[in-house]
């Protein structure tokens, strides 16, 4: 017995001098990559014919280091923070208006309904050219938008170009909340929609009071729209789960090589409705928090998830203090639904040599069961119990939503028309689409693709290294044939095309809520779920 006991007190003593070489070791090459470092960073201060930013330089080196690992590793200093808190908070001082700053130039996306910015008169479309005494144009840096925070009631001076005439705004700042449930509504006399947009602090108390609210109006089927969401707070997803599931069920585990961030997250109160019926809605952009709600609720079979399989983030990040008031969010472990699953979707351990991340679902996935014994898999995201089948969005599609292009050819028609027919009734025919086509050929700066910039790039290096004319002329040719091609492209996509401009046309005249009323009509997915909810026999058939 004793020389059991010795050999086991021998491999553990084995054990704990291995893992101490192997800190020590670890320890040892942090401090010598550090102090290389700092040698370097000394060298180059010192020696380096320019002066050079130390911030600056530091900056880029660490976002550099951190873009080698995942996406969702970042380094934030403090100003960097506060767009963190706003976002977690749900709420800021400002003037109520969604902004893109490109190229130097500053433009109004969006202004929210009853905000400040729309109370004096500023609109989608605008561009700012002046805040207070800052000219856009002379800015350094990328965050001119947080000159339009500040303290509620506080007053900020735009000077702004709109249609080409110059006009000047006075915008008096109040506080802005930014709702994660910006619509809820009766589909018919039992059908309820709630349409929810991110997981901030908010989120649960949102939901749970639109949920009371349907209910006083008859909801019987619940429709909770999560297309689009990407995700956000762990502790809200938990919660919202437990709305509709029993008390101390898993929702989600999570494992990090940190014992103290492995964790079982169970829901701790009573639910609201263990019966009624519900329909998730997903697609590729909802993410993380979204899967974790339509993961779970999938799990236990408490309700059919329907649309496009979604995003595919399997991971948790974690907010580490820094010295200075800097911060760095990092991923500290994977999570798993109830059954096991996890549904992250890219492999950032195994990039390839040219850095390409391999995916998950193109190898070898894993088969999981719910509650009920229904099939479902690990890797690439939640894949729907009723799929909706559409046609892959192309990158030029992706493009033109997030060209000027497009932005400014809605602007146009907005100024073309001075009114619009009701929200829940207004649609747009095939003449639009073409009208937005022959539009981009004649805007194609606004509209450029990466292949095309670097095309141009080529076209610019023969002009300057003396080739015939002949050449010249031959790669224009190919260049105008190239832009013909794109715009055709676009019929691949043309009813996703359509969708979005007329999202794009109707939040110009009534803002995101008549975004929602329209969807409410004409939005093929809602209309199939209500129809789904609305007939009984079918609905518990694919949960059972």
């Amino acid at each position: 017995m004793s020389k059991i006991k010795k050999q086991i007190g021998i491999a553990l003593l084995s054990i704990f001098i291995i893992g101490s070489i192997a800190f020590k070791s670890d320890f040892f090459e942090i401090a010598k990559q550090l102090e290389i470092y700092t040698t370097l960073f000394k060298e180059l201060d010192m020696y380096y014919i320019d002066e050079i930013n130390p911030a600056e330089l530091n900056e880029i080196a660490m976002k550099s280091m951190l873009k080698s690992l995942d996406p969702y590793t970042n380094f934030y200093d403090e100003q960097g923070m506060e767009d963190v808190q706003i976002k977690r908070s749900g709420e800021y001082g400002g003037i109520g208006a969604y902004t893109r700053f490109k190229d130097k130039r500053l433009y109004i996306l969006e202004p929210y309904k009853d905000a400040p910015a729309t109370k004096a008169g500023v609109k989608a479309g605008d561009e700012i050219l002046q805040i207070d005494d800052v000219l856009i144009k002379d800015f350094e840096g990328e965050s001119v938008e947080r000159l339009l925070r500040g303290t509620p009631d506080t007053s900020v001076e735009l000077k702004i170009l709109r249609q080409g005439k110059n006009k000047s705004f006075t915008v008096k700042r109040s506080k802005i909340e930014m709702n994660p449930v910006p619509f809820y509504s009766m589909v018919d006399d039992e059908v309820g929609y709630i349409s929810f947009v991110k997981f901030n602090k908010k989120a649960s108390k949102e939901v749970k009071k639109a949920i009371g609210k349907l209910k006083e109006k008859g909801m019987k089927k619940l429709i909770l729209d999560v297309r689009g969401n990407p995700g956000g707070l762990l502790n809200q997803a938990v919660s919202i789960t437990n709305m509709f599931i029993p008390k101390n069920k898993v929702v989600v585990t999570t494992k990090s090589k940190v014992k103290k961030w492995s964790n079982t997250f169970k829901t701790r109160r009573e639910p609201l409705d263990l019966e009624i019926p519900i329909v998730v809605l997903v697609n590729g952009r909802s993410a993380s928090a979204s899967e974790i709600v339509s993961g779970s609720l999938q799990d236990y079979d408490r309700a059919v998830i329907m649309g496009e399989r979604s995003f595919g983030k399997g991971l948790v990040q974690h907010y580490r203090k820094l010295t200075y008031g800097t911060q760095m969010k990092l991923t500290i472990s994977k999570y798993y639904t109830p059954s096991g699953r996890c549904i992250q979707e890219l492999d950032y351990t195994n990039k390839d040599e040219e850095g390409e991340v391999p995916k998950f679902s193109d190898g070898k996935i894993n088969m999981f069961k719910t509650e009920n014994g229904r099939k479902v898999y690990d890797g690439g995201g939640v894949l729907p119990d009723v799929e909706i089948e559409k046609p892959e969005t192309l990158e030029m599609t992706k493009n033109l939503f997030e060209s000027d292009a497009f932005f400014n050819f809605i602007t146009d028609y907005y100024y073309a028309n001075q009114t619009i027919v009701p929200a829940a009734e207004f649609t747009i025919d095939t003449a639009l689409f073409e009208s937005l086509k022959d539009y981009l050929k004649n805007h194609n700066k606004g509209f450029e693709t990466t292949s095309e910039k670097k095309f141009a790039k080529g076209l610019e290096k023969i002009t300057n290294d003396g080739f015939d004319n002949s050449i010249k002329k031959a790669y224009q040719n190919f260049e105008r044939e190239l832009i013909n091609n794109k715009i055709q492209q676009l019929d691949k996509n043309k009813i996703e095309i359509i969708e979005r401009l007329t999202e794009e046309i109707v939040k110009r005249y009534y803002f995101r809520e008549g975004v929602y009323q329209q969807k409410l009509a004409f939005d093929p997915t809602i209309v199939q779920a209500t129809e789904l909810l609305n007939d009984e026999k079918k609905y518990n058939k694919i949960l059972k």
